[in-house]
């Protein structure tokens, strides 16, 4: 992703990754589980974003920069920021119910709530490489 995505910190008995994240900075930010648990939970939540489309661009929408922030409550519950690539796309009412499915699909993962922002906006630049060579945007 892109240089200017930062890990956070999270908030007591919290553990919050933004895309862009290495996984030691992910287990890095105090989090009540276990390190190797955490890390295999962060994982997993990574595949699952991985395996949400936007149906009119032929990539996923965590390499596509759409994912802005990740919370795994030491409860295992998952808090979620996304966007789209434009306000006006046709599917904004329906990817939010896409992203909590698959990452609810998760085993060991609480309840996911998915919460749509627009700011910052989105733009191209927080696609990550693998997204520019598979749309030739490089």
């Amino acid at each position: 992703m892109s240089d200017d995505m930062t890990v956070r910190e999270p908030e007591p008995a919290s553990t919050g990754f933004e895309t862009g994240a290495t996984q030691s900075e992910i287990t890095g930010t105090g989090s009540a589980l276990p390190p190797e648990e955490l890390a295999k939970l962060t994982d997993d939540i990574v595949a699952a974003l991985k395996s949400v489309y936007d149906p009119e661009i032929p990539c996923d929408i965590y390499e596509l920069g759409l994912i802005y922030k990740v919370d795994i409550e030491d409860d295992r519950s998952i808090a979620i920021d996304m966007t789209l690539t434009a306000p006006g796309c046709p599917v904004a009412g329906e990817m939010p119910g896409w992203v909590q499915d698959a990452v609810s699909a998760v085993p060991g993962v609480g309840p996911v709530t998915v919460d749509m922002v627009f700011d910052p906006p989105w733009d191209p630049s927080r696609m990550s490489d693998e997204a520019r060579v598979a749309l030739d945007w490089y």
